[in-house]
């Protein structure tokens, strides 16, 4: 049959990222706990396509996606790259994973057990060079120091998400990138809470105010003492309570 997509092009025009977005496939991803976690990935797969061709084989990326689709980690994202470029004739490949993971949390005063799921993305390039990023997403709870300092009774508290981008030498869990969003904020959220726990929590972020700024500098100063971690950004949101806008932070670092 005629191979369209390797017909010549005339134009000459090089497209950076040709590929596919928006696959749902059902993957496993590392677990500091259990080993691996199975887990649905959103997955993005893309090549560069020089001038003289005219498409991309979009049918290579699922079959090499199948392929590796028991197992999908940080040990292999890079094989899944070249794989990609030696299927596609592409000098870059590029994968994006998005991907709910869950772990059990223990609420603080009950002890009564649920499960938290974080957003997270593994964001990864080869070229010449292999560039991986870990994201995780973290929701967590803010409560506002200039409100508590001004008001006579409380203060405005609201739910916040933690953004942290981080390049590696050695392995980071995403575990440990939770622990580091949740305790810089004012308070940790849980899926389940008693009458007692709700109590704590509130009385726990009343008692540790934080603007976004808070945040993002305790975070900072966390991966700036993890060894592991090469260069980091962050991203720290408040859905604010009583403003119809919302509040953030962000900071970037090359270690």
């Amino acid at each position: 049959m005629k191979d369209v997509q390797n017909e010549r092009d005339y134009r000459n025009i090089p497209l950076e990222r040709v590929g596919v977005e928006g696959l749902k496939y059902p993957i496993r991803v590392m677990d500091r706990t259990h080993g691996t976690q199975p887990t649905i990935g959103t997955i993005s797969l893309a090549v560069d396509l020089p001038e003289e061709f005219r498409g991309t084989h979009m049918s290579r990326f699922l079959e090499v996606l199948h392929f590796y689709k028991d197992y999908i980690s940080l040990e292999n994202l890079e094989e899944i790259l070249d794989e990609l470029r030696k299927r596609l004739n592409a000098s870059s490949a590029h994968i994006e994973i998005e991907f709910p993971y869950f772990l059990k949390k223990k609420a603080p005063v009950t002890g009564a057990e649920s499960y938290m799921d974080y957003r997270c993305k593994f964001i990864a390039t080869k070229n010449r060079e292999f560039d991986f990023i870990l994201e995780v997403n973290v929701p967590v709870q803010t409560l506002c120091p200039c409100s508590k300092e001004i008001s006579r009774y409380g203060a405005h508290n609201q739910r916040a998400e933690v953004t942290i981008q981080v390049r590696m030498k050695k392995l980071v869990w995403i575990e440990e990138l939770v622990e580091i969003a949740e305790e810089s904020a004012s308070s940790p959220l849980y899926a389940l809470l008693k009458r007692e726990d709700e109590k704590y929590v509130t009385e726990h972020a009343y008692d540790n105010p934080k603007f976004v700024e808070d945040v993002a500098r305790d975070v900072a100063l966390r991966l700036d003492e993890n060894e592991r971690v090469t260069w980091y950004y962050i991203m720290v949101k408040s859905y604010e309570s009583i403003h119809h806008h919302n509040a953030y932070a962000c900071l970037r670092k090359q270690k």
